[in-house]
């Protein structure tokens, strides 16, 4: 009898152990929300009720040093969906939309021909074409159950209860207002604290959902032969979180659960209720999730596998970026290790708190911006409303809400050279498409991929970086070298060059007047935008004329296109009533024509009406 024991103890233990090793694939299930920060009750937060995700963090392990890569929706994910950087695939501007080089996948694709059954439920969102079929299902419908039997299968259950459009639908609170920690940067208003409030309300919700497939899981047997993964897709929707390229708009919650049968998939960490420092980025689920299924990540994945039989070693630093947020250029590119995280702002003329018309409809921002208007904000809570430096650097671990700019500190100039570096290198080695104007990014790489050509003789990325850098480090002693490089054949580098001769202001502009004058005259609508800004605000009555008219001329789409559309009426919004005389030809502008991608058709209709209202 004793011995018959032994025999199946023994049988079970070879079972559980060598499982993998006879082939079984583990399942793996993603469970999603969105505009989240670490604000559950697992990483600390006590004002959070999350029972769900506690346990599953009791029995998993918790990622503290978790990052969204991009701090909004759809560049994220075409990071993940791809293991690609979003902006080494030109698609890092808000709702944009390109294609993948022909030799690349998109994750589920490697997947299916393992003999996975993928469903996805439901968003998907991506900047990049689908590559022919990417999902078994892609629908309000997909779900695991419907795959084969005895099939593995990857499904994302995605749930949208913690979006940003949510902490506006005013409902009964939960959470007490009046117990809110607001953050230094933000007044403290009932406005604020009910958006707060709210936003933890939404999180409670959004949990009981977890715990809904979670019990699904468990329901049909499979809780012991599931990878489990929970995470959201960038920070919360509260403004400066949400689109911004601090920790608190970049950084998330990651929790992953292995079960015993697959341990030998785990990091050397890996133990239940265990907190990980390693840094992950979402560049780095795509090859994680195949690592997982025993596929070898194909080496033009950019990202590093931290789970499975083709981990890699932890990386020094994360890195992170902004581009076009809806209607709004910016460019920002943000380098982080376990301490500190380094901002370098490339568009430092405009303020942190540019107009994006779907953030504005958020009570907190609108309240946020009239105390601003009246003077009654701190000099912390005024900085959001205010232009930005061109560089940033925080001590996270005494700085958590990054209000303290430590780039200007003599004692930490040594860090930040290091970050520094660490940029170019990362900039370097995947050929960042950004530093092209959005337009130019697609026109350059027509009848090819934006990639392709990133990776070709003819993308001059090292000198129009340096130009780039040049421009935005605002020193006076570079602006001889702007102006010569208005001349310069790369149209890339002119645009830089302009940029930098309008971020220094008036003393500037004035003192290169026949130089832009001239630009104005440049071969590249991109260039010309920026000469028009800076003509029309400093410029003589002949030359806000002119600029003018370059501006109304290329704000119509049928004289130019949809981005230096964009980027037209961006500048003739910073024009205040200079604009006044254009108002007529900008109203008549059209707001779609075929050209333009059903995912941008309401950015032009946007800018419109701010112009309209702000002259009126």
């Amino acid at each position: 009898m004793k011995l018959s024991i032994i025999f199946l103890i023994s049988a079970a233990m070879l079972c559980s152990s060598a499982i993998t090793a006879l082939g079984a694939k583990p399942n793996i299930l993603w469970l999603t929300c969105e505009d989240i920060n670490p604000d559950i009750e697992c990483y600390g937060d006590s004002y959070a009720d999350t029972p769900n995700l506690n346990k599953l963090a009791d029995e998993g392990m918790i990622y503290i040093n978790a990052w969204s890569t991009l701090p909004v929706c759809a560049p994220a994910r075409t990071t993940i969906i791809s293991g690609v950087y979003a902006n080494s695939l030109g698609a890092h501007h808000m709702r944009s939309m390109t294609q993948m080089p022909e030799f690349m996948k998109m994750y589920p694709q490697f997947l299916r021909e393992a003999g996975y059954y993928c469903s996805n439920n439901r968003k998907e969102d991506y900047n990049l074409e689908k590559p022919g079929r990417v999902w078994n299902d892609s629908s309000g419908n997909a779900h695991w159950k419907n795959r084969k039997e005895g099939q593995p299968f990857f499904a994302i259950f995605n749930f949208t209860v913690t979006h940003e459009s949510q902490i506006r639908n005013k409902h009964d609170l939960t959470h007490d207002p009046a117990n809110v920690d607001v953050p230094p940067y933000h007044p403290d208003t009932p406005e604020v604290r009910h958006d707060w409030a709210q936003y933890y309300d939404r999180i409670t919700q959004m949990d009981t959902r977890i715990g809904e497939k979670l019990q699904e899981l468990e329901e049909a047997g499979l809780e012991n032969e599931t990878i489990v993964f929970f995470y959201g897709d960038h920070g919360s929707g509260m403004p400066r979180h949400k689109r911004f390229c601090f920790d608190s708009g970049l950084r998330v919650p990651m929790i992953v659960y292995i079960p015993e049968q697959f341990k030998d998939l785990a990091p050397k960490d890996y133990a239940a209720g265990a907190k990980s420092k390693r840094l992950v980025g979402f560049v780095d689920l795509a090859p994680t999730v195949l690592s997982l299924a025993g596929i070898r990540p194909p080496e033009w994945m950019q990202g590093n596998a931290f789970l499975g039989k083709h981990i890699t070693p932890p990386q020094r630093y994360m890195y992170g970026l902004r581009g076009r947020m809806d209607e709004r250029r910016d460019m920002v590119r943000t380098v982080r290790d376990e301490r500190y995280q380094y901002i370098h702002n490339y568009m430092p003329h405009r303020e942190y708190g540019q107009y994006v018309s779907y953030m504005f409809q958020t009570p907190t921002t609108k309240t946020w911006k009239s105390l601003f208007d009246q003077g009654k904000l701190t000099p912390t809570q005024a900085a959001f409303w205010k232009r930005k430096p061109p560089e940033e650097l925080y001590d996270l671990t005494k700085d958590p809400f990054e209000t303290n700019n430590l780039a200007y500190s003599p004692e930490h100039k040594h860090t930040l050279e290091r970050f520094r570096k660490a940029e170019k290198e990362w900039i370097t080695n995947i050929r960042d498409t950004g530093f092209l104007p959005e337009g130019e990014i697609h026109s350059r790489a027509e009848g090819s991929t934006p990639y392709v050509y990133a990776h070709s003789p003819e993308y001059r990325l090292e000198k129009i970086q340096r130009i780039a850098s040049l421009a935005t480090g605002l020193d006076p002693a570079d602006v001889s070298t702007l102006k010569s490089s208005l001349s310069d054949a790369d149209s890339s580098v002119r645009y830089w060059a302009a940029m930098g001769i309008l971020m220094r202001g008036q003393s500037t502009i004035l003192n290169s007047l026949p130089t832009l004058r001239n630009a104005l005259k440049d071969s590249s609508p991109y260039v010309r935008i920026v000469v028009a800004e800076a003509l029309a605000k400093y410029g003589t009555n002949a030359d806000v004329e002119a600029a003018l008219d370059c501006l109304a001329e290329l704000s119509n789409i049928n004289n130019s296109n949809l981005y230096a559309a964009i980027d037209a009426l961006n500048a003739a919004d910073k024009l205040d009533r200079k604009a006044e005389t254009i108002k007529g030809q900008i109203s008549e502008v059209p707001e779609s024509n075929s050209s333009v991608h059903p995912r941008m058709k309401s950015y032009i209709w946007r800018l419109k009406n701010k112009i309209a209202a702000d002259l009126e």
